[in-house]
């Protein structure tokens, strides 16, 4: 049984809180998802989100005197969990004003728009609260890394990593180390403790990536091809998967159908597109993160 009680939402001018206390022992507050949001902050038995109408993939429906936002809190439970999944429609609704029109979208697909897009890739702080200053990262320890797109005038859009190696120049070469953290594929390979981080944002995506024993002591320079692809478009080919353990492989933004991962540890189909391209569901562009960053290893030898 769930209480439609323990749901409590506060709609804003553009935004919605919402907060999930809940009385079953045996719910995981962290399976909950708005939309295709994870949650803001979780603690014992609660939840809360905090986003913006443009994000999580809210719907919108406008009639003669109302505007209204439309979602849905999803509850995503084991297969053997107690408490079974479940859906409950979130809504905001509010009189339209006299002067509303709708905002107008470039479609992703023409390639005029793509120079609304805009992305950035930076180091960040453990907490993801600010750049990172210090370029040094003993070996074992995170590196974290936000890369975002700014959508302007775009359709809102998923943004993904679907390639990333490390190498010891900043320039991608044929000769020389090549140290391959995510595949062609969206799948996590540089080590089964690194993982993708619970989005807050679709056009937003955080890697912490544990330092690996590549190039120590020398400079090293990480190399990632950004897609901002259609939220609705996910396959083999265009996802986000980490390894989690006692798990295997999921997928970022549904675990529900991590069966997209199931080719991680074999071959998926291949991703032919480099340097910057457009295609129907999004746009893709090559990126250097700004280095040079070290791996230091003070293990006696």
């Amino acid at each position: 049984l769930v209480l439609l009680a323990d749901l409590k939402v506060d709609c804003g001018r553009d935004s919605v809180t919402l907060r999930w206390g809940a009385a079953q022992s045996q719910m995981d507050t962290s399976l909950l998802r708005l939309g295709g949001c994870y949650p803001s902050s979780i603690s014992a038995g609660e939840a809360m989100f905090q986003v913006e109408f443009s994000d999580c993939n809210f719907s919108r429906l406008v009639t003669g005197d109302t505007l209204m936002y439309m979602n849905e809190l999803i509850y995503m439970s084991g297969p053997k969990a107690q408490l079974k999944s479940f859906s409950h429609p979130v809504v905001c609704a509010y009189e339209r004003p006299a002067d509303w029109a709708p905002r107008m979208f470039d479609p992703v697909f023409h390639t005029y728009g793509e120079g609304d897009l805009v992305f950035h890739m930076e180091l960040m702080k453990d907490d993801f609260s600010g750049p990172h200053l210090s370029r040094e990262y003993p070996l074992g320890s995170f590196i974290h890394i936000s890369a975002a797109v700014e959508q302007m005038g775009h359709q809102p859009l998923l943004l993904l990593l679907e390639e990333c190696v490390a190498t010891t120049t900043p320039e991608l070469q044929s000769e020389g180390p090549v140290h391959p953290i995510i595949t062609n594929k969206g799948c996590l390979v540089a080590s089964k403790n690194s993982k993708f981080e619970p989005r807050q944002k679709t056009s937003e995506i955080r890697l912490s990536l544990q330092a690996f024993k590549f190039a120590v002591g020398k400079e090293v320079y990480i190399h990632c091809n950004l897609l901002a692809w259609d939220p609705s478009g996910l396959d083999t080919s265009k996802k986000a998967c980490h390894y989690v353990k006692g798990h295997g492989w999921a997928l970022l933004d549904d675990p529900y159908h991590s069966t997209l991962c199931g080719c991680c540890d074999s071959s998926c189909e291949p991703w032919k597109t480099s340097g910057i391209a457009s295609g129907k569901h999004g746009s893709t562009q090559s990126a250097v993160l700004i280095g040079p960053l070290v791996i230091t290893d003070n293990s006696p030898a």
